[in-house]
């Protein structure tokens, strides 16, 4: 492989028996994805389906099996890469591990090019609601959620809800017990008006709003909005910036974290270091130090003092 050169990355991820092998499976038979490129599958849990290798198009497909997660290192990513002459990995992802696990660890020549989550339909709100945050961890990072094993009989809206309750960038598919698939075309609009000369944000809605201008900024570029939130001010901040955001539970309250905004200002004798404030500013979307690339940057506009709002912790829900 030529230095600097991506080193390409499928992530499939889903616990236990939840479709991840049959679809690799049938991804490495199709010749329009496996056309020759030597190709590590890392499997990382072993489930009851095995992998047959005489249905690839090629002998091309190289399998390396990590049992524990303290074997996801860089030193041994690089072994199988060496030992296999690999020019890209299939990962089935062992769902009881964070996807960061991996993250963390991978060389750094390796980009994620695809993400894709399976899920059991019949299993997946027993899941949700006893391991919520793994179920979060996976679908955060997710392009495409497949709920497999569906019934036409299910009410797909709580699937819907709770994918939507992470992202609402994953597209979601269904795939029945009939071999019918369907797409989710649940409309999912934002419960505030993007359109409005001042995008007004209610108390209930900072983290649907916070994870929306994350995720898709330039829509948000040049807009007025105003918020309800708390300040902060730091000693590595320049002299006319402070932060300004909400703490935002995704799952529970190990997760919680202070979701904030970089904030300029003209004159910060009017900013508060504590207390909670209703910020009106605007909005430019550019590259900052903070954000480690370009983000949503406030220009304060106009802050008074306020009262906390009922929930001072922001959830999707």
């Amino acid at each position: 492989m030529a230095k600097n050169q991506d080193f390409p990355v499928y992530l499939f991820l889903g616990f236990l028996e939840s479709g991840k092998t049959k679809f690799i499976q049938e991804t490495l038979e199709d010749k329009r994805f496996n056309n020759g490129e030597k190709t590590l599958l890392l499997i990382c849990e072993e489930g009851v389906e095995e992998y047959d290798m005489d249905k690839f198009p090629s002998k091309n497909v190289f399998i390396r099996t990590v049992e524990d997660k303290n074997e996801l290192t860089e030193a041994n990513l690089l072994r199988f890469v060496h030992e296999t002459g690999a020019t890209r990995a299939v990962v089935e992802y062992n769902g009881m591990w964070l996807v960061n696990d991996l993250i963390n660890n991978m060389p750094e020549d390796w980009v994620v090019y695809q993400v894709m989550t399976f899920i059991d339909a019949s299993t997946f709100l027993g899941y949700n609601a006893n391991m919520r945050s793994l179920v979060v961890d996976k679908l955060n990072v997710s392009e495409l959620a497949v709920f497999n094993r569906a019934e036409k009989s299910m009410d797909v809206t709580e699937f819907h809800k709770i994918v939507r309750g992470v992202s609402r960038r994953a597209e979601i598919a269904y795939e029945y017990t009939d071999g019918t698939v369907a797409y989710d075309d649940i409309e999912d609009p934002l419960p505030f008006d993007i359109e409005a000369d001042e995008i007004v944000i209610n108390d209930g809605d900072y983290a649907l709003f916070y994870r929306d201008i994350m995720e898709e900024p330039a829509k948000y570029d040049g807009k007025t909005i105003t918020f309800k939130g708390t300040t902060a001010r730091n000693p590595k901040f320049p002299d006319n910036t402070f932060a300004v955001g909400r703490n935002v539970m995704t799952c529970c309250i190990d997760d919680i974290q202070f979701c904030w905004f970089v904030t300029e200002a003209a004159d910060l004798s009017m900013v508060r270091s504590k207390g909670w404030v209703i910020v009106k500013a605007k909005i430019k979307v550019g590259k900052h130090k903070f954000y480690r690339g370009k983000g949503p940057v406030l220009h304060l506009i106009d802050i008074t003092d306020a009262a906390p709002p009922e929930r001072e912790v922001a959830t999707f829900y």
